[in-house]
Parts: C-alpha cells; sequence; structure tokens
C-alpha cells in the first residue's frame, strides 16, 4: 500500500465511502436483478443462469498483476490491482477486477487483509476480510466433511481397505494455528474410532479450495471431487472420492461458493472477489468462474496472483492459464523501493531511511521477475508502487535504471490519489496491451513431473539445481506409475526468496532447490511439491494483528488494515 501522512487508516476511508447498492453496479455491467443473488446491499453473487447466458460473449483483455518477491508485510499488489482497474475505469473503459478473497490466517495474524488499500480499495472492506459470504466456511465444511467420512468408513467396517497409517487427507481450518499441524485422533476406546494420526492445514491449502477455484462449472465441480485422492489401501493402491461415493454430497455443499461474489471498489468499478488459494502453499489465483465471468462483462480484466512472480504468475501461466484457456494480454510487475532495498541487505526497520546503495543492489530481484514474464513471451509494466518515505533520489535511479534498460514504468500512486493516482500506469498497460507477442510456455505437460520442477527452479527461480529427498523420489515412481506424470506441477515455497530458503533476499545464486515430498491433487488436477521448510498450516506471530482488533459501541469494526 502506498502512504501517505495526510491520508486517513484503510478502515477509516472504507468506513467514510459512499457504496451504490450493488444491483446498480451489476446493472451497468449487463447484469439484471434477477441475475444476482442479494447478500444484503452492497454484495451479492452472480447465478449460474446469467453464467451460462453470457458464455458466447466475446472475451475482453486479462492484465495480470504480480510482483517482486515481498517484504513481510506485504507490498501493495492488491492495491495497484484496485488502483488500475480504477484508473481504465476513469479513461473510459469498461474495466472489472477479479481478485481472491482474503484468508482470517493472515488478517489476524500479520499481513492484514486483501481487499487494497487507501483509496484503492473493494468495499464493503469489513465484511470481505471477515466472513463475506460464506464461501471459505463452506469449504472448512466440506474438506472436514469428508474427513468425517472417511474415518467413519474405516470405523464401520473399512469397505476400501483405507490403511489408517496412509491418508493424506487432513482437516482444515481457516486460521493460522501451529498447534494442530500434527494431532492423533481416535483415541478413547472402540466407539471413539480408528486411532490414528492427523494433523490440520488452513483451509486456503485444502485441495478442495483449489477445486473450486479451478472448476469450469457445477458438473465439473463434481467431477474433480470425485477424483480427490484421500489416501492409500493396504496394497498403496490410491482411493478417491469418488469410491466413497460422496461427491455429490460435497458439491452440495459447495454449490452457492462456485458462484462469484459481486462487490464494487471505493470509485464503484465492479470487482468480482472470489476464491483464496495462497500463493506460497497452493496455486494462488482467484477462481476460474470469476475471471471467465469478468472477461465475459468487461472489456479489460484486471486480475492478480499471489506473492511475487516466481509464485503466484509462475503458476497462473502454468496452471491457470491452462483451466481459463487464456494467457494475459499485459502483466504488471509491483515494485516499491522499501522492498528492494532490503533485497539489497537493508534492516527491516531501517527500510524508511534513504540508501540509494541498498536500493541498487537490490534491483536484481525485479530483473530477475522481469526475466520470468519476458521468458513466458508476454507484454510486461512496471507498477512503482510509491511510499511517502521514498526519496526523490530513489525514485530517480529506479526511474534512470528502467529507462536505461528499456523497461516500461509507470509511477504508482493510488493508495493516497485513487484512480488519478494509477493514470500514467493504466496509460503504459494499454500500450503494452497493443504490442505484438506470441506466450511461450515454460513447460509441456509430456515433460516429465521432474522435468517440470527442473524447468521451474531452473528458468524461474535461478536455482543451479533441484535435489529430491529419497521419499520425493519414491513418489515420483509411484505417481507416475499411476498415470499422473502429464499433470501440472504446484510448488510450495517460500515467497520471500527466490529460493526455498526466506533469509536469501535478492537474487541469490548457485542454490539448491531440494524438493522433500510430494502431494497428489488430482481433484485440482496437479502435483504439488514441497520445498525447504514451507507449512502447509502457517504459525501466528508473536504480535499478532488481532490484538489491536475491536468492535465499536455501533457495530463498526476497528483495527482492520
Amino acid at each position: 500500500m502506498t502512504m501517505n501522512k495526510t491520508v486517513p487508516s484503510d478502515i477509516e476511508i472504507a468506513q467514510r465511502a459512499a457504496m451504490q447498492p450493488i444491483a446498480d453496479i451489476g446493472n451497468r455491467i449487463g447484469l439484471h436483478e434477477d441475475d444476482l443473488e442479494l447478500y444484503g446491499k452492497y454484495k451479492a453473487k452472480i447465478g449460474f443462469n446469467a453464467i451460462n447466458r453470457i458464455k458466447t460473449s466475446q472475451e475482453g483483455k486479462l492484465i495480470l498483476v504480480t510482483s517482486i518477491n515481498p517484504t513481510p508485510a506485504g507490498e501493495g499488489k492488491s492495491t495497484v490491482t484496485v488502483g488500475l482497474g480504477d484508473a481504465l475505469k476513469k479513461l473510459g473503459k469498461k474495466t472489472m477486477i477479479a481478485m481472491r478473497e482474503p484468508s482470517l490466517g493472515p488478517v489476524m495474524g500479520v499481513k492484514g487483509g486483501a481487499t487494497g488499500g487507501g483509496y484503492a480499495q473493494v468495499l464493503p472492506m469489513e465484511d470481505i476480510n471477515l466472513h463475506f459470504t460464506g464461501d471459505i466456511h463452506a469449504i472448512t465444511s466440506a474438506n472436514n466433511a469428508l474427513a468425517a467420512l472417511i474415518d467413519n468408513h474405516i470405523h464401520q467396517g473399512n469397505e476400501l481397505n483405507i490403511d489408517p497409517r496412509r491418508i493424506i487427507w487432513k482437516r482444515v481450518m481457516d486460521i493460522n494455528d501451529r498447534a494442530l499441524r500434527n494431532i492423533v485422533i481416535g483415541l478413547g476406546g472402540p466407539v471413539q474410532g480408528v486411532p490414528r494420526e492427523d494433523g490440520f492445514d488452513i483451509t486456503v491449502a485444502s485441495e478442495i479450495m483449489a477445486v473450486l477455484c479451478l472448476a469450469a462449472d457445477l458438473d465439473d465441480l463434481k467431477r474433480r471431487l470425485s477424483l480427490i485422492v484421500v489416501g492409500y489401501n493396504y496394497d498403496k493402491e490410491p482411493v478417491t472420492v469418488g469410491e466413497l461415493r460422496v461427491e455429490g454430497a460435497l458439491t452440495l455443499l459447495l454449490k452457492d461458493a462456485l458462484k462469484p461474489n459481486l462487490v464494487q471498489t471505493i470509485e464503484h468499478t465492479p470487482a468480482l472477489v472470489h476464491g483464496g488459494p495462497f500463493a506460497n502453499i497452493a496455486h494462488g489465483c482467484n477462481s476460474v468462474m470469476a475471471t471467465k465471468t469478468a472477461l465475459k462483462l468487461a472489456d479489460y480484466v484486471v486480475t492478480e496472483a499471489g506473492f511475487g512472480a516466481d509464485l503466484g504468475a509462475e503458476k497462473f501461466l502454468n496452471i491457470k492459464g491452462r483451466a481459463i484457456e487464456k494467457n494475459p494480454d499485459a502483466v504488471v510487475i509491483v515494485a516499491t523501493i522499501r522492498a528492494l532495498k532490503m533485497h539489497g541487505g537493508q534492516e527491516k526497520k531501517n527500510l524508511t531511511v534513504e540508501n540509494t546503495q541498498a536500493l541498487e543492489e537490490g534491483l536484481g530481484n525485479l530483473k530477475k521477475h522481469i526475466e520470468t514474464i519476458q521468458s513466458f513471451n508476454l507484454p510486461f509494466v512496471v507498477a512503482i508502487n510509491r511510499f511517502h518515505t521514498d526519496t526523490a533520489d530513489e525514485i530517480e535511479l529506479l526511474s534512470n535504471w528502467c529507462n536505461m534498460h528499456q523497461i516500461p514504468y509507470g509511477l504508482t500512486e493510488v493508495w493516497g490519489k485513487g484512480s488519478d493516482g494509477g493514470k500514467d500506469l493504466a496509460l503504459e498497460v494499454l500500450k503494452a496491451i497493443e504490442s505484438i507477442h506470441s506466450f511461450t510456455p515454460l513447460y509441456s505437460l509430456t515433460d516429465s513431473l521432474k522435468e517440470k520442477m527442473n524447468k521451474i527452479a531452473v528458468n524461474v527461480y535461478g536455482a543451479k539445481e533441484v535435489a529430491f529427498t529419497s521419499k520425493a523420489e519414491k513418489q515420483i515412481q509411484q505417481f507416475e506409475k499411476f498415470g499422473w506424470g502429464s499433470l501440472p506441477v504446484c510448488m510450495a515455497k517460500t515467497q520471500y526468496s527466490l529460493s526455498d530458503d526466506a533469509s536469501l533476499l535478492g537474487r541469490p545464486e548457485d542454490f539448491t532447490i531440494q524438493i522433500r515430498e510430494l502431494i497428489p491433487k488430482l481433484g485440482a488436477g496437479f502435483i504439488v511439491a514441497l520445498t525447504g521448510s514451507v507449512m502447509t498450516m502457517p504459525g501466528l506471530p508473536k504480535e499478532p494483528a488481532a490484538l489491536n482488533m475491536d468492535v465499536s459501541k455501533d457495530g463498526k469494526a476497528e483495527g482492520l488494515f
């Protein structure tokens, strides 16, 4: 988020904003009253009838927003996404925004909400950052219903011969809770079930979240759910949801959650906020349903992918792009001077202090992300997301560097100025869209799993090589025997570094990526590769953001950011 001392806090701006009825927002993009399922006055889901009606409409241009490796506090990618959408609308373009839903994990933890910031926010900010329309709760319920059905199947005779030691399906909750990473269930005697080891992931790491976000429609959702591998039997063969015969029940729990959520920005740009997989442990993109619907309703769609281009953008281009059968028409790479200084060796506590040397040394990180997008042969623009602590000399250094390397850029001040602060970026993006390009995929689906992981690690991260634990080696052989080798790979890796070591900032060289374990996600349609020490259930920090949260006497949220 770009900061300005004269601008109130995010929540103050959001609470003062005058929203328009969501039915009016829908009407401006061609949706009728009967197309919307209202959740109060300012939120709505788009019904399946409307989605089916517009399927034959021409698709608009797609703009993907990504970034450099962020600092722990985040660098305003969502803010730039919203501000760019508002700026394009102000330039007279029929524009929509497609974003992910926030998880309570980071909202209550350290990062805060995910609705943008300042005068570039989606509203209602409080609702979206808390329970919204209940989508994440529905995913939690479906995930845990499946877990209960698995354990009940074993308790009631185990017809499928499931090996309790080889169940890979975990329970989930939508909050960071390290104490639940590894647990034992079924204690207390025969009537309490079969004792076994288990654990919790955060909801956004659930395969059901990925399935919901990649499903094309209800039938595809049910098909994908049936393919989910929950574990293995005593013969070490996979056991699926389809064999448990519960995909219908899970679809029933998710039928409303599959519908995209329509909201608005402070400047009344229509926004679809739907689905929320993390990019460090999942594929990091909002739903296929939301993106496809936006593309049918608008001429320009601005969407984002989580964290840096090494994570969200790579997964968008290799996983989601294949699902929506469309690649971005332009990419925006968000960079902040404070993050670049951190990548250049400046301590986090001193990032507001001018340091042109650290800035220059940190430019290698930005350069690598630019090279990654160039390797896909996509046009791009760098968004210099300006903070009020950035000095004139620092801005001049970064601008001169971009000019010297013929890198298109736009100085972006949407946090403090709204759409007016995004006009330069919007004009550069429109120019980029008109450039001639032909998307080049990173890998073919016919490549082996090892080849895919090597191409991602070497070409996107800049690694020297990939090392596999003995467990990962065995899993690769097993997965290819099962016929899963043609699936894309979803790398689970720290967001803070190009490597799998969060402490290696900047542009590390001569490093090895270690693949410690693979997890089949057949419903989602990819194989997850766990690298380094990345966790699928995060922990809360020493001073979680929840300590500053409260509610006023008139029911208004306090402390959200």
